[in-house]
């Protein structure tokens, strides 16, 4: 039994995470900044989301054949250069808004190619850690949200002491420092697979993933319920939090202090869960979870116009909300064979993920037409509603199946 390849799988996703959230609050700002575009801010977001979106879709099939790691490896390398461009041809002077929005595709695009090829890892590196599921979920969730706690509070300081290129440096870097981390301490234990299991090409192992969604009552419901609350999400932290800290604070580090509040909510939130998840009822915490982390964090900061309720309202909603983190994670590697892990899972979070890069263009357009108040009241309303969802259904009664269950 060994432990180190799971945790340095870990480590190295927290600190590419840490980077990740960085550049989420400093591209926004440096947009805002020089264009003074809450349009063009949403294009930018577009820009990142859509091909990283694409390529969860389209990357299982490529990271079975090259095998998991060596797809960790090089999307992540190929990362630090796209995102470490940005900067440099800032300070070149010849970072126009058309350039900027190839680097940040590009830097979504082979980002999303890693992040397919991390997931089956996680399973991997749990087994040979001798580790429960749900506790090794928790872990790589809550390197996830301890890189988000770390990296936007950073980047709220250091866009104010330097400049927002800084922030986007820091995080190329942070993608390079993973790559290394995983080429050395991470072994093949997902290796390639070639042609998908009924020996047809790659089309046919891409329908694989999907289909398998497609026949899973719970999966299809968790992809619905997801993509619908991320881009309602991506509306608020890419856009309207940006645009409301311009207008009524006028302060660029309380995007730092808001994305840091939120995120140690949500981490405390997954170590909750890591800890007590065996023994909690799934369906009771992930529908009251999902509900509370949902709207209120809109309705907050469309009612106030001072940092510090929004703070604690945020806090709590990311408390809430980081308690789904390890249920959902667990729930997946259960039921998702492990032959088809990679391309299933791609294929999940690309489903999930689907509307973000149209939440980003959603802020943007309605706090154009309407204003920032009206777009908060809006996108909080509908948020409301979709975390209506795990109450109705019969379906997510299947949520407190555990595995035994489920392959009976």
């Amino acid at each position: 039994m060994s432990r180190l390849p799971l945790y340095a799988l870990v480590v190295a996703y927290g600190v590419s995470v840490a980077g990740t959230a960085m550049s989420a609050l400093a591209i926004p700002w440096l947009v805002l900044s020089t264009t003074g575009s809450a349009g063009r801010t949403g294009i930018v977001g577009f820009a990142e989301m859509a091909p990283y979106v694409a390529m969860q879709v389209i990357a299982g099939p490529l990271v079975d054949r090259v095998g998991a790691k060596r797809g960790c490896v090089l999307g992540n390398a190929a990362a630090c250069m796209a995102v470490c461009a940005i900067p440099v041809l800032y300070a070149a002077g010849h970072l126009s808004f058309a350039v900027l929005v190839v680097l940040v595709a590009v830097g979504g695009a082979v980002r999303g190619t890693a992040d397919t090829a991390t997931a089956p890892l996680v399973p991997a590196t749990a087994k040979l850690a001798d580790m429960p599921m749900e506790r090794a979920a928790g872990l790589y969730s809550g390197a996830n949200r301890t890189g988000l706690f770390a990296g936007a509070p950073l980047a709220g300081v250091v866009v104010a002491a330097a400049n927002a290129p800084v922030a986007v440096a820091i995080d190329g870097l942070t993608f390079g420092a993973a790559a290394v981390v995983i080429a050395a301490l991470v072994p093949a234990l997902v290796p390639a697979l070639g042609p998908s299991s009924t020996g047809d090409g790659y089309f046919t192992s891409l329908g694989e993933g999907l289909r398998f969604i497609g026949a899973d009552r719970l999966l299809l419901g968790i992809v619905l319920l997801v993509a619908a609350t991320n881009l309602l999400d991506q509306a608020l932290f890419s856009v309207l939090v940006p645009v409301w800290v311009r207008d009524r604070l006028h302060d660029p580090t309380a995007l730092g202090f808001l994305g840091g509040v939120s995120n140690v909510g949500a981490l405390l939130g997954v170590l909750l869960a890591a800890w007590l998840g065996p023994r909690l009822p799934r369906r009771a915490t992930f529908s009251i979870g999902y509900f509370l982390g949902g709207a209120p964090a809109f309705l907050a900061l469309a009612a106030f116009s001072t940092l510090w309720p929004v703070l604690v309202v945020v806090g709590l909603a990311g408390l809430a909300g980081g308690v789904i983190n390890p249920i959902l994670g667990a729930l997946q590697y259960e039921r998702i064979p492990e032959h088809l892990q990679a391309r299933v899972l791609g294929a999940v979070k690309a489903s999930a993920w689907v509307g973000m890069p149209f939440g980003s263009l959603l802020g943007g357009a309605l706090t154009e037409s309407a204003g920032l108040t009206a777009a908060l009241l809006v996108t909080g309303i509908a948020m409301f509603i979709a975390t209506l969802a795990p109450f109705v259904f019969p379906t997510w009664r299947q949520l407190d199946a555990r595995p035994a269950m489920v392959a009976a």
